[in-house]
């Protein structure tokens, strides 16, 4: 584990992790502290930028946001103007939730999450219509067992 926190810190990074709204005042009685040094502690964690702002989880099923699609990007392109046009573009289409370059097969992978096959197709159509690409694979989740997990501190 990061030297950049101890045990006192990762006990409150994992009550945040469960519920970021806590008042300063009922995070500090989780962790066993007092409200300054609670506040001091979060000070730091914000000012190491290991706290990077507050949000809250929204169930997307009650927003009508049911599809859920796991893509696999492949590119005979890899210069840096190509990869920056590509990043910026792909980070222009709301739907994609997470994006990462990977190894292996596949050079990038991305979550996108979506009402339906049709918006889907919107979104795939925009994706291809912005840069070159090799190949594009979409994987259908059918059912999400979890998601948004705490990381393991």
């Amino acid at each position: 584990m990061s030297s950049i926190v101890d045990h006192i810190d990762r006990n409150i990074l994992r009550a945040l992790q469960r519920d970021a709204g806590l008042s300063q005042r009922e995070l500090a009685d989780v962790v066993g502290l007092s409200q300054n040094a609670c506040w001091r502690r979060l000070k730091a964690l914000n000012d190491k930028g290991v706290l990077q702002g507050s949000t809250m989880r929204v169930d997307r099923a009650q927003l009508g946001l049911d599809l859920v699609v796991f893509v696999m990007l492949r590119t005979r392109h890899h210069s840096a103007d190509w990869l920056d046009t590509f990043r910026r573009h792909v980070l222009t289409i709301p739907e994609v939730v997470d994006f990462h370059r990977i190894g292996g097969d596949y050079d990038y992978q991305f979550k996108v999450v979506t009402q339906d096959m049709g918006s889907y197709d919107r979104v795939y159509q925009r994706l291809i219509s912005g840069v070159e690409l090799d190949s594009v694979t979409s994987y259908f989740a059918m059912e999400t067992i979890a998601e948004g997990r705490p990381l393991p501190l």
